[in-house]
Formats: structure tokens, sequence, C-alpha cells
């Protein structure tokens, strides 16, 4: 049976209690459903690996244990192997190969829609009128959400085969219709 968004959220929020989590996994759900629809995949598993991408994060919150103890919990509530190897593959310490669009698209989402949602809590109107050259400017700032890994938000645009501009606008345009729930400002 194919996992629903239903399942994946009912998961994360047994093991996630942390609003700022609970809004990142919306984030990068949103902009990874974008690049389901961009590229004809199916979007449903899609949003389910990228909601469960950081399920455990609240449990193992290191290197030495996040994603990779969280798999076993995944394999036991029945997620498919390619849901699991999606959240494997988004920890560059891991070295999974990343050797699927899911894969590609989930590591390309996941530190840029952090950035992206950072980017939207400093600005008056949120991600209304964001443009890519303003949240270049910030990536060059290193203080500024200095827990985003800059290599990774460039690595991921590459890894899809788009220029940066392109990927910071289509990651803002998926998030600009959650921004409520991301606690951004929506326009009026």
């Amino acid at each position: 049976m194919a996992p629903t968004r239903d399942q994946a959220w009912k998961t994360l929020t047994e093991y996630t209690k942390s609003e700022a989590l609970l809004r990142h996994a919306l984030a990068v759900e949103a902009s990874t459903a974008f690049y389901a629809r961009k590229f004809g995949e199916d979007e449903e598993l899609w949003r389910v690996a990228a909601l469960l991408h950081d399920f455990d994060y609240e449990i193992h919150p290191t290197i030495e244990n996040h994603p990779q103890d969280g798999a076993p919990i995944l394999r036991e509530e029945g997620y498919p192997e390619e849901v699991i190897q999606a959240v494997l593959a988004h920890a560059n310490h891991l070295g999974v190969e990343r050797d699927t669009p899911l894969k590609k698209s989930l590591y390309a989402c996941d530190e840029l829609s952090g950035f992206i949602h950072a980017c939207g809590l400093v600005r008056p109107t949120g991600l209304e009128g964001l443009e890519p050259k303003s949240v270049r400017k910030k990536l060059k700032q290193p203080s500024f959400a200095a827990g985003v890994d800059r290599n990774d938000v460039t690595e991921g645009a590459e890894l899809l085969g788009l220029e940066l501009d392109e990927h910071i606008a289509n990651v803002v345009a998926a998030l600009q219709p959650i921004a409520g729930e991301l606690g951004l400002p929506t326009p009026a």
C-alpha cells in the first residue's frame, strides 16, 4: 500500500513537537511537491518523503544518529524503501547516492527551503516580492541563517540542472501559498 501524506504527517507529529521543525517539514514538503509536479512524478509519495526527512531529529539530533537511526522506525511503520532511501540521501555524511529525481529534489529543497523561510521572517512582506537577487545577497552573509550550508544550496540547484536563481524562484513560488502556515505574513 502506498503511503499517504496524512500517514506521514501522523508519523512526523508523533516524533516532532517543535513548531520550527514542523514548519521546516511543511516548507520542504511544498518545495519538493513543486518539483514532483514539474517532473511529472508521484506528488503524494514525494510529499511523504519530504515530511519525513527530519522526523527523527528531536530524538536523534546528532550526525551520529540522524537520519540513519530513524530509518528502522520508518521501516517498522511500513514506509517503502524509496521513501527511506530519499530520507537517508538528504544527509551528506551518509554518502547515499542521489540517483533518483526524488533524492535530488529532496536534497535540493531541504536547505534552500529553510533559508528562504528565514528570509521571509525578516521581511515585513514575508515572501511577497522576494527576488532571487535578494536571496543570493543574504546567502553571502555568513551570519544570516548560519546553520544553512551554502554549499548544499548551490549543489542542490546543480543536481536539478538549474541555475541557482531559477531554483530560488521555484522554491519561493512553492512556499508563497503556505506562507501563513509557516508563520509568515500573507498578502492582503
